[in-house]
């Protein structure tokens, strides 16, 4: 019996303790929010989320829904954009025509904003089920990289 109530209590400590522990590690910086403030004031359904690496908030502009990427201590990484293949600019689009992926099936497009201006398009790639790809590419069609997914 004592046995019994000693693992109960124990139990009941390391739950109390862990679930502090998360709540303090998954915390968003305030600075962070004060960057997304700035950054996009008029943004709507803000729902943040903190992976521990990298914060997200996910939230409508525009009426495009988007995703933006803050490191651990607030400062805006990138900011990803949904668009549909068909919005891909005309350089992107004959940029993938011409690439060595022009034959797999195009699951996702995105365009990813960064810092100092910088504009990327993601568009995502799947031949099968198990050979999946983000390709990226400058708004010159260039393929700048790839990248696999799951």
């Amino acid at each position: 019996m004592f046995m019994k109530s000693v693992r109960i209590a124990l139990t009941i400590v390391l739950v109390l303790f862990f679930k502090l522990a998360f709540t303090q590690v998954t915390s968003v910086p305030q600075t962070a929010k004060d960057n997304f403030a700035n950054q996009y004031p008029a943004a709507q359904e803000v729902k943040w989320s903190n992976d521990i690496v990298n914060v997200n908030v996910h939230f409508i502009l525009d009426g495009k829904q988007m995703n933006a990427e803050y490191n651990n201590k607030g400062i805006w990484k990138n900011t990803l954009e949904n668009i549909s293949t068909d919005s891909l600019p005309p350089a992107v689009q004959d940029g993938l025509s011409k690439s060595k992926y022009a034959d797999r099936e195009i699951t996702d497009s995105k365009i990813i904003h960064y810092p100092g201006g910088v504009t990327q398009y993601r568009v995502r790639v799947e031949k099968n089920d198990l050979e999946k790809k983000f390709l990226y590419f400058d708004g010159n069609g260039k393929l700048v990289r790839d990248a696999i997914t799951l």
